[in-house]
C-alpha cells in the first residue's frame, strides 16, 4: 500500500483537530481569557517567571516535550504493524495527549503556574500530592537518566567499523555550539535588547555552519572525537551530561533554555518539513505488515502498543513541562492553546514520521521482518535509533541529500532534543524536590543549587547503576512506559476534578482519563506479574510500589468527589431553606 495516502489523512487529522476541537476547549471548557493577568507576570522574578513571546515559548515548550521517546516507542510499537501504531499516534493525540498537556498547562496557569503535583493539593488533597510528586520523580530521573546513557552512547566513538551506523560523533560538534549560540543570543536578546528578527536567523546560520562542519571526516580526527583512544567514552559523556543538566537547570531560562530550545525548534522545523517533503517525493509503500497480531515473544498488542509509543501520543511527561515551566512563561492565557493542544500536535507529528520511517522507509519487507524478528530483537535502544535514523535518511535521498549527510543530521536532531528534554527535566525534577522538602518542612533543600544537585545525582544514578550488569535506567526502561502513562492518566484525573469542581464539561478529560488509566494498570498488572515469574525482584518490587500509589491516588480522588458532592448539597439545602425561610 502507498504510504502516503493514510498519511496525508493524518496531517488532515491533525488539522481540523487543532482548528476545532482545540477551540471548542479554549472557548467552552476552559474558557480562556485573553485579559487575565498570568503567573509570569503577575510573579515575574526574572529566573523561571519571565513573559515570552508567543512562538519563541511555543519553540521552547515543543523542544522539551520532544525527546528520544516519541522517535523510540513508535520505532519499538511498529511490531505489531503499521496501523494500530499510525492509528494510535494520531488519534490518541488528537482526542488523548493534545487535550492532556492543554489541561494540566491550564489548571496550572492558574494555580500560580504551580506543577501539576502541587496542584493536585488544592483538588484532591496533601497525601494526594505527595503519592504524585513521588511518582514524578521516579518517573523523571529514570527516563532521564536512561537519556544520558543514550546520548552518550551516541556521542562516544565507534570502536569497531560495523558500529558504525549507531554511533554519531559528529553530532559533539553542532549539539554544544548551539548552547554557546543560545548563550549568546539570549543575552544579547534579554539584556541587549537586540531584534530577535536579526538574532534567529543569524543563530540559526551559524547552528546549520556547524552542521556542515561536523560531517567533514577531516574535522572529526583533528578533534578527535571519532578516536576511541581520546575522546570519552559512555562514562565521560555521562559525567559531562550531567555537569550541563546542573548548570541549565539552576541558570534563568532567558539565558539558555528559551534560546536553545527556540532554535533547536527551528532545526525540527526543518528536519520534519524536509522529510514530509522527501516523503511525499519518494511515496513508499508500506514494507511491514498492517497488523500482525503475535510476534515473536512480544506482549499482547492492547494495551502494549498505548504503553510502547508513549510521548507520541499521550504523555503524563509532557504535564510536567506544561506545569512545571511553561505556565510560568505565558504571556496571554489564550496562548495556552497554540503552544500546549498545538505542540502536542507536533510532538505526535514526530511520531508518525518515526512510524513511516520504520515501516516504508525501509528497504525491502525482508530488512524489516529481519529488524522485528522477534521482541528481544527491538530491545536495544541504540538499535531502534538507528532504525528511526536510517529509515528518515531514506525519505531525504529523495531530495538529493545523500546517506552520510542525511544521517548525520537527523542524528543530530535525535541528539538535540534529547539534550532539550535533559536540561527541562532537570529543573522540574529540581522544582519537584523542593515542592517535596517544602511538604518534609526542609526548608534548605528549596535552595536551588541544592536541589538542582539532588535532582542530578537522582538521574545519575540510573545512568550509571547496573544491574546484572546493564545499567540501571535500560533494565527498567519497561516500567517507563507503564509509568509515564500511568503520570499521563493522573494528570488528566486531576484537570477533570478541576473542571467538576467548577461546573464545567469534565468528560473531555473524564473519558481519556478512564481509557489511560483502565489500559495502563492492566499493562502494569501484567508486568508485574511476568517479574514475578521471572523472579526480577527489582522490577517486581518497584511495579508493584508504583502500582500502590496509583491505585491510592485515585481512591484520594474518589473521596474527594463524594466529598465535593457532599458539600455541595449541603449548600444547596442550606439556599433552599434559607429562601424558605425569606
Amino acid at each position: 500500500m502507498n504510504a502516503a495516502i493514510p498519511t496525508a489523512i493524518a496531517l488532515l487529522g491533525y488539522f481540523l483537530g487543532y482548528r476545532f476541537y482545540s477551540k471548542f476547549l479554549a472557548d467552552k471548557v476552559f474558557v480562556l481569557n485573553r485579559e487575565a493577568t498570568t503567573p509570569a507576570h503577575a510573579l515575574r522574578d526574572g529566573i523561571d517567571y519571565v513573559p515570552t513571546r508567543k512562538l519563541v515559548l511555543f519553540g521552547h515548550h515543543y523542544a522539551s516535550i520532544a525527546g528520544l521517546a516519541p522517535m523510540l516507542g513508535p520505532a519499538v510499537a511498529v511490531i505489531w504493524g503499521w496501523f494500530p501504531a499510525l492509528m494510535w499516534v494520531v488519534l490518541g493525540a488528537i482526542m488523548v495527549g493534545c487535550v492532556h498537556d492543554f489541561g494540566s498547562m491550564v489548571v496550572s496557569l492558574r494555580a500560580r503556574g504551580m506543577s501539576i503535583g502541587k496542584v493536585t493539593e488544592g483538588i484532591i488533597g496533601k497525601r494526594a500530592k505527595t503519592l504524585f510528586h513521588f511518582v514524578i520523580f521516579f518517573l523523571v530521573a529514570l527516563a532521564m537518566g536512561v537519556f544520558v546513557y543514550v546520548i552518550a552512547f551516541l556521542f562516544s566513538p565507534a570502536l569497531s567499523p560495523d558500529q558504525a551506523d549507531t554511533h554519531f560523533p559528529q553530532a559533539v560538534i553542532p549539539s554544544f555550539g548551539l548552547m554557546v549560540i543560545a548563550a549568546i543570543i539570549g543575552w544579547l536578546g534579554y539584556k541587549r535588547n537586540m531584534s530577535w528578527s536579526y538574532l534567529t536567523p543569524v543563530g540559526f546560520i551559524l547552528l546549520l555552519l556547524l552542521v556542515f562542519l561536523s560531517k567533514n571526516e577531516s574535522v572529526l580526527s583533528a578533534t578527535g572525537l571519532n578516536n576511541p583512544m581520546v575522546a570519552p567514552g559512555v562514562s565521560g559523556w555521562s559525567l559531562i551530561l550531567l555537569t550541563y543538566a546542573f548548570l541549565a537547570s539552576v541558570l534563568p531560562v532567558w539565558s539558555l533554555l528559551q534560546p536553545r530550545d527556540f532554535l533547536n525548534s527551528l532545526l525540527l522545523y526543518l528536519g520534519l518539513g524536509g522529510l514530509y517533503i522527501g516523503f511525499f517525493i519518494l511515496q513508499p509503500a508500506f514494507v511491514a505488515p498492517a497488523v500482525r497480531l503475535h510476534p515473536e515473544g512480544a506482549p499482547g498488542l492492547f494495551p502494549f502498543v498505548f504503553i510502547i509509543i508513549a510521548c507520541g501520543a499521550a504523555s503524563g511527561f509532557h504535564s510536567l513541562v506544561a506545569s512545571g515551566t511553561t505556565a510560568k512563561q505565558l504571556n496571554r492565557e489564550t496562548d495556552a492553546r497554540f503552544i500546549g493542544y498545538g505542540g502536542m500536535i507536533g510532538e505526535s507529528m514526530l511520531g508518525l514520521i518515526a512510524v513511516l520511517a520504520t515501516t516504508a522507509g525501509i528497504i525491502s519487507s525482508e530488512s524489516w521482518y529481519q529488524q522485528y524478528a522477534s521482541w528481544a530483537s527491538v530491545q536495544g535502544l541504540g538499535a531502534q535509533v538507528a532504525v528511526f535514523i536510517q529509515g528518515c535518511s531514506t525519505f531525504l535521498l529523495s531530495l538529493g541529500i545523500d546517506r552520510y549527510t542525511g544521517s548525520s543530521f537527523i542524528s543530530l536532531i535525535v541528539v538535540s532534543y534529547a539534550l532539550t528534554s535533559l536540561d527541562s527535566a532537570t529543573r522540574l525534577l529540581r522544582y519537584n524536590i523542593e515542592e517535596i522538602s517544602d511538604t518534609l518542612g526542609i526548608k534548605i533543600i528549596q535552595n536551588r543549587y541544592l536541589s538542582s544537585t539532588l535532582a542530578v545525582f537522582a538521574i545519575g544514578f540510573f545512568a550509571f547503576y547496573k544491574i546484572d550488569g546493564r545499567p540501571a535506567g535500560l533494565a527498567l526502561w519497561q516500567l517507563f512506559g507503564t509509568t509515564n502513562q500511568l503520570l499521563a492518566g493522573l494528570a488528566l484525573l486531576v484537570v477533570t476534578l478541576y473542571l467538576l469542581q467548577r461546573g464545567k464539561p469534565w468528560y473531555y478529560t473524564g473519558i481519556p482519563m478512564i481509557f489511560m488509566l483502565i489500559s495502563t494498570l492492566k499493562a502494569m498488572v501484567s508486568n508485574v506479574f511476568e517479574f514475578f515469574q521471572k523472579l526480577e525482584w527489582p522490577l517486581f518490587i518497584i511495579g508493584f510500589i508504583l502500582i500502590t500509589l496509583a491505585l491510592w491516588l485515585i481512591v484520594e480522588a474518589v473521596l474527594a468527589v463524594w466529598k465535593f458532592k457532599k458539600n455541595k448539597q449541603k449548600i444547596q439545602s442550606m439556599d433552599v431553606f434559607n429562601h424558605q425561610s425569606l
